[in-house]
């Protein structure tokens, strides 16, 4: 099979940098989000909700579209990849942590993925990442480091830890379904594709719920309604289909140091809604952050040699 070769529709609608710093600004704002919704719903009712909502969405505009579904297994096998790993393993981690850790600690935490991202992107897909890359990734994370070491070990340590671990799961999650993106991002319509892995992520989660909570629970109230639809639109329909296109003309590695960018959201989003403190140490951990970002999208590719990314569908 031959890789198409004209440009997708939704390929150069908005430029990468900035469509990268919109999907940061979107994913930015579901942690309060989460934390009002949950005050309605059982976590995994609550995440199942948002993945389904979010993923017939982007479907119904795929069918609308008239765009094709996936083609091969291999492109079947990276949306059930994004699936489990962005929405399955990232949703879990996410919603959980919710309970058990302050938003803008959680949404900073979560910022660990892309250095989980580049070492998956190097072993999997082959993208190198040069010194200059790697330098701004550890610099970033550093920053990370200390935005949430202060949170960490202030108040119950036991449940700020077991918060800190679930956000870690949701960030492995996420850098495994970066890297799948990052593979379907030239092959499969973005909004095919990202609704695709919403309905398959969402269906271990629902499972789950089912087995462990009572999805009856949910109070349909207006402040629930609000919170999913801003979840599951925005911050999710809206925000994979931009990340995706990102994808299209950045590497990995680079479209994902602008992850950092979302302590700064994050902090700034805390501070406002739920009285977090902004510290010395914030402001020096997102200094830390901003030189990773731009160390990071300053970077040049490794010119090493890499696997073709195009091999696979050139073959078919």
């Amino acid at each position: 099979m031959q890789c198409p070769e004209h440009r997708p529709v939704d390929d150069a609608l908005i430029p990468p940098r900035l469509s990268a710093i919109l999907v940061m600004v979107l994913w930015a704002s579901c942690y309060p989000l989460i934390t009002i919704g949950l005050a309605f719903a059982p976590h995994l009712t609550f995440a199942s909700l948002r993945a389904v909502t979010a993923g017939s969405a982007l479907l119904l505009v795929a069918l609308c579209l008239r765009k094709p579904f996936p083609k091969d297994r291999a492109e079947w096998g990276w949306i059930a990849l994004a699936g489990f790993g962005m929405t399955g393993f990232g949703y879990f981690g996410m919603f959980h942590a919710a309970e058990f850790v302050a938003p803008g600690l959680a949404t900073v935490v979560a910022n660990t993925q892309p250095i989980f991202a580049a070492v998956l992107a190097y072993g999997l897909i082959g993208e190198r990442l040069a010194l200059r890359g790697w330098t701004g990734l550890l610099i970033g994370f550093l920053g990370v480091v200390i935005v949430a070491a202060p949170q960490v070990f202030a108040g119950n340590e036991r449940s700020t830890g077991l918060g800190v671990m679930y956000v870690l799961l949701a960030a492995l999650g996420v850098a495994a379904g970066n890297v799948a993106i990052k593979q379907l991002a030239n092959r499969v319509d973005a909004a095919m594709a990202m609704g695709l892995q919403l309905l398959i992520g969402a269906i271990p989660l629902m499972i789950i719920a089912l087995l462990t909570e009572h999805p009856r629970a949910v109070v349909w109230s207006p402040g629930f309604i609000v919170s999913l639809v801003g979840l599951a639109l925005p911050g999710t329909a809206l925000a994979f289909w931009l990340w995706q296109t990102t994808l299209r003309s950045m590497p990995l590695s680079k479209a994902n140091v602008f992850s950092f960018l979302v302590p700064f959201l994050g902090i700034t989003i805390g501070a406002l809604f739920f009285a977090e403190p902004l510290t010395l140490m914030v402001m020096i951990g997102v200094v830390l952050a901003g030189i990773g970002v731009y160390l990071g999208t300053k970077a040049e590719p490794d010119r090493g040699p890499v696997r073709d990314q195009g091999s696979a569908c050139r073959s078919k």
